[in-house]
């Protein structure tokens, strides 16, 4: 299939007024297209639509969105490989795991296509005499959803494929640095027998498109994964209409390592959970917090773990880390680097840019140490592929290190002891909790995010989606005496 560089506008494609260029992180000298920037009239059309197909939408039986749901999905996870290497080659992300996002991309669709068959009301009697009380969940209406660069195709898949399953239309505001990606998506949802208008790519600048997505009182929710100034910055601008919302935004995940732990799986997880993905993960841990007594034995073996980590060009055999995504992203941890240094951390490893056959924004995975939680490289998410160790003295210092923070999305803990681990579960302050495996890696059926500045609304995945993505109503029902 050729690769559109046009918005998809109220069903058809459709020019901008301007273009972006999209180019290869592993290779800038890869052009992979100039795609097409939307102005105001062209939201505003993309709006207009959305709203008229949205009612016709709603309408629909459920066996037609579980169908064209499931067409959706089947086609992701039959073209995994092609789609995943166009996300390798726009984003950076190695091969194997673009791929792994593509198809797990496609399950969200058919997850959801179940789902449509799944909407079950509720029956009462009222406690007066002779009513009856009918409960069910109808569509929302029109939801904007504004996604990020580092899971192009995975991220709006779980909020695209809930809000059709439960008859919402849909505006998408994609990242402009995965562009491509974007489009390959839309490429397939545009050939299913949809009313027109009721599915949009608006691709543009945060600043324009986004700014006026958050502000229009034609959008009756908004669902947002980003930063957590961007997010706040949406629900400033979204509660003047009372807009619903749901955004998973910052984090600065802890991974407890604790003196009875398998010391290699601990630093095996370590360094998936870290440097995976680049360490572009709103999952990634970037805080390891090491008990005194394995303290220098576990630096040790992270340290040669990361300095073997092969970092390549996305679509290279072998590749395990490939480029961060953008020259700004390139400088933002460069610059993390020098202020960790200058806090006084000590840096073991890696930081520098490395050069490779073709140019490209590739660095060596960092790994600091002697690190304390009140520094900026442990406040503040990195979105690198930098991590930094904290000692401590007893679990109990270490549960609330890493409760020591204004984030909450996930934490892990490394222990054979079970007492510990159902404690730390329990009291961990995050969204998700992981114990003897990475704070990277969650499944598709179950509730995902956060809590404190990590999240905000109701949560995605899973039949849990449908608290954001439907309303309640509650109908009661005098029939009368037969006669």
């Amino acid at each position: 299939m050729k690769l559109e560089t046009r918005n998809f506008i109220a069903g058809y494609w459709q020019h901008g007024a301007g273009t972006v260029e999209n180019r290869n992180p592993s290779d800038l000298s890869d052009m992979i297209g100039h795609f097409a920037q939307a102005d105001a009239a062209q939201l505003d059309e993309a709006l207009a639509a959305a709203r008229h197909a949205q009612a016709k939408w709603g309408a629909t039986g459920p066996q037609k969105r579980h169908d064209i749901l499931m067409a959706i999905g089947t086609e992701m996870m039959a073209r995994a490989e092609e789609i995943g290497s166009l996300i390798a080659r726009e984003e950076g992300k190695p091969m194997a795991e673009g791929k792994g996002e593509v198809y797990r991309a496609g399950q969200f669709f058919t997850y959801f296509a179940a789902e449509a068959l799944r909407q079950l009301g509720q029956t009462a009697d009222s406690v007066r005499p002779d009513i009856e009380i009918d409960v069910r969940r109808e569509p929302v209406g029109v939801v904007a959803i504004i996604s990020p660069w580092n899971f192009p195709v995975a991220t709006p898949a779980w909020k695209i494929a809930p809000a059709l399953a439960f008859g919402n239309a849909v505006i998408w505001k994609p990242a402009n640095q995965t562009t491509a990606s974007a489009v390959a998506l839309t490429q397939i949802i545009a050939k299913q027998d949809l009313p027109k208008g009721v599915f949009n790519l608006v691709m543009g600048a945060g600043r324009e498109i986004g700014q006026a997505l958050a502000e229009s009182a034609r959008v009756d929710a908004i669902s947002f994964t980003g930063s957590v100034t961007v997010g706040r910055g949406i629900a400033r601008a979204a509660i003047p209409n009372l807009t619903k919302l749901q955004m998973e935004m910052g984090s600065k995940n802890p991974m407890v390592v604790m003196e009875d732990c398998d010391l290699d799986l601990a630093v095996a997880h370590a360094t998936n959970a870290a440097f995976g993905g680049t360490g572009q993960k709103c999952t990634a841990a970037s805080r390891l917090i090491v008990h005194e007594r394995i303290h220098d034995a576990f630096v040790e073996k992270l340290v040669t773990s990361a300095q073997a980590l092969k970092v390549g060009h996305a679509l290279e055999d072998g590749t395990q880390i490939g480029p961060v995504v953008s020259a700004d992203q390139l400088a933002a941890n460069l610059d993390y680097i020098a202020t960790g240094t200058r806090e006084g951390a000590e840096l073991l490893c890696g930081s520098e840019r490395l050069e490779r056959a073709t140019e490209g924004y590739f660095m060596a995975p960092a790994v600091f140490a002697g690190t304390r939680n009140d520094m900026v490289i442990n406040r503040e998410e990195m979105f690198a592929p930098i991590t930094c160790v904290l000692k401590a003295g007893s679990y109990d210092e270490a549960l609330h290190i890493a409760n020591d923070t204004e984030f909450g999305l996930t934490a892990g803990i490394m222990t054979r002891d079970l007492a510990r681990a159902t404690h730390f579960r329990r009291n961990a302050r995050a969204g998700c909790v992981m114990v003897n495996l990475p704070t990277a890696g969650t499944d598709y059926h179950v509730p995902f995010g956060g809590r404190g500045a990590s999240s905000y609304g109701p949560r995605e995945q899973g039949r849990y989606a449908e608290e954001f993505y439907t309303i309640v109503k509650t109908a009661y029902i005098h029939s009368g005496v037969p006669t």
